[in-house]
């Protein structure tokens, strides 16, 4: 059982900048973070396999959000610039203990939820 803690939410305008972190409890092999807006299907956002540096981005964040790691403290971050109205939206952390793709921003790779921590970006 791995427990995922989220933290680094708020509201931003429109060009701003935030942090998510999310603290694992436990091994992780694949870590993630996705999102859902109101109304939206949740969307993977980041992923990244946690035995090294290998990530994957979706489309519309590709140069703007970047995903990280600090195996030592088993955190994961998610560093947000240039955000847009169109961010908005909840954020979860997701993890995976085992698998063969070493990363995925497919959900149904991910058995582990945080509680997930509110981005609103106004314009």
């Amino acid at each position: 059982q791995v427990q995922l803690v989220e933290s680094g939410g708020g509201s931003v305008q429109a060009g701003g900048s935030l942090r998510l972190s999310c603290a694992a409890s436990g091994y992780t092999y694949r870590m993630a973070w996705f999102r859902q807006a109101p109304g939206r299907d949740r969307e993977g956002v980041a992923a990244i396999y946690t035995g090294g540096s290998l990530a994957s981005y979706t489309d519309s964040v590709k140069g703007r959000f970047t995903i990280s790691q600090d195996n030592a403290k088993n955190t994961l971050y998610l560093q947000m610039n240039s955000l847009k109205p169109e961010d908005t939206a909840i954020y979860y952390c997701a993890a995976a203990t085992s698998g063969v793709a070493r990363y995925s921003l497919n959900s149904n790779n991910y058995i582990y939820w945080g509680q997930g921590t509110q981005v609103t970006v106004s314009s």
